[in-house]
């Protein structure tokens, strides 16, 4: 019998988001996430929390740059055009519609992801540190540990 090994902080059910915490255009996506996921599928995380970094070892990626958003369901990691799809066919009616450019070929999809994800900050712009979650957004968030992060500010915007 094998034991199936998740990574820290998600469970057998669980479904993550993790994202770019200084990207503008990545916190925007949180926020539409917040908005848009009634049923509350997800929880977010910055891949620059304790958190995030930890996932990210799991799964033995970078730790000291980001080029994709990655969706973490379970045991699995998905980034790219798949993180992408995977999480807007588990929202509501009309965003799930999105999920059709899944029949285009995947190394197009991930082509056009690339160009976005490459110039994200030139594109969008950038923040000096990772935002907090709004006190009531905390708890779409995984919770943040007790060790202190220097890469946070203190404003509460998501």
């Amino acid at each position: 019998m094998s034991v199936l090994k998740y990574p820290p902080h998600v469970g057998a059910n669980d479904g993550v988001i993790l994202f770019d915490g200084v990207c503008k255009l990545c916190n925007g996506w949180s926020q539409f996430i917040i908005k848009v996921d009634t049923q509350q599928h997800f929880k977010l995380c910055s891949v620059q929390s304790p958190e995030g970094q930890e996932i990210l070892t799991h799964f033995k990626l970078p730790t000291d740059h980001f080029d994709t958003m990655l969706y973490v369901e379970g045991n699995q990691c998905f980034d790219k055009s798949d993180a992408f799809l995977n999480v807007i066919n588990k929202l509501a009616l009309p965003w799930r519609l999105l999920y059709l450019f899944k029949i285009l070929p995947k190394g197009l999809r991930n082509w056009l992801y690339d160009r976005v994800a490459l110039n994200r900050y030139t594109l969008f712009g950038k923040y000096d540190r990772c935002m907090l979650p709004s006190k009531e957004n905390e708890h779409r968030f995984i919770k943040v540990s007790n060790k202190p992060n220097v890469n946070t500010k203190s404003s509460r915007t998501i």
